[in-house]
């Protein structure tokens, strides 16, 4: 499946810019109102105790005090700006589990078979090719293990759709494709699909529970 069929093309140097822009405002922006998804898919993982999670567009690190201590968490962003405010909420919350890393989605620098659970929060629609994306998450995901992606996917029809039309000659400026159909996305990976959820307001965006099966 090409990149084509899930809207325009995205590159690194256009995403680092971006969330240098975004960073000092991302918490007020896109806090609140992703908060439900973020913790809906924590929840969802479920954990057992020594677990190790690798969480993929870790951001500004709103979503780490949500996963229990038990579990060791590995977060991962391209942006250094990202980053700087995630390592904030880090020493904030004493989050002694959680370890940070600048690392490209794409690249993943882990051993095959590394994590139990990946977590990809509202990225899926931000990296320059999310097909190779989902192969280094199926690849670094241990056999039986889940891969959690929550994204905002496109709408057929209605106000939403016209707006991310609108919206989707300014997707490199944006940092994010507003055009991303579901189907296309779904298509890109082996995984096995076992659960998809609207969360968020309205159910605009959704999440994906994968299981690695292979």
């Amino acid at each position: 499946m090409e990149c084509s069929t899930l809207g325009a093309n995205m590159d690194h140097q256009a995403i680092t810019e971006a969330y240098r822009r975004y960073a000092p405002v991302y918490d007020i922006l896109f806090g609140p109102v992703f908060e439900p998804g973020r913790r809906r898919l924590v929840q969802s993982l479920e954990f057992s105790p020594g677990e190790e999670v690798l969480e993929v567009g870790v951001g500004t690190g709103l979503s780490l005090r949500h996963y229990p201590s038990h579990v060791k968490v590995t977060g991962i962003d391209l942006s250094p700006h990202m980053l700087a405010r995630a390592n904030v909420q880090v020493r904030r919350h004493r989050l002694d589990n959680v370890t940070l890393m600048a690392m490209d989605a794409q690249r993943l620098s882990f051993a095959d078979a590394s994590f139990d659970k990946v977590a990809a929060m509202y990225v899926a629609s931000v990296v320059p090719d999310p097909a190779v994306m989902m192969r280094e998450l199926e690849r670094v995901c241990r056999p039986g293990g889940e891969v959690v992606v929550v994204n905002h996917f496109t709408r057929g029809s209605g106000v939403a759709a016209r707006i991310e039309r609108g919206l989707a000659p300014l997707a490199r400026s944006l940092g994010f494709r507003p055009l991303f159909p579901l189907d296309a996305f779904i298509n890109l990976t082996r995984l096995q699909l076992t659960e998809a959820t609207p969360v968020n307001a309205f159910g605009y965006w959704t999440l994906l529970r994968f299981r690695n099966a292979i």
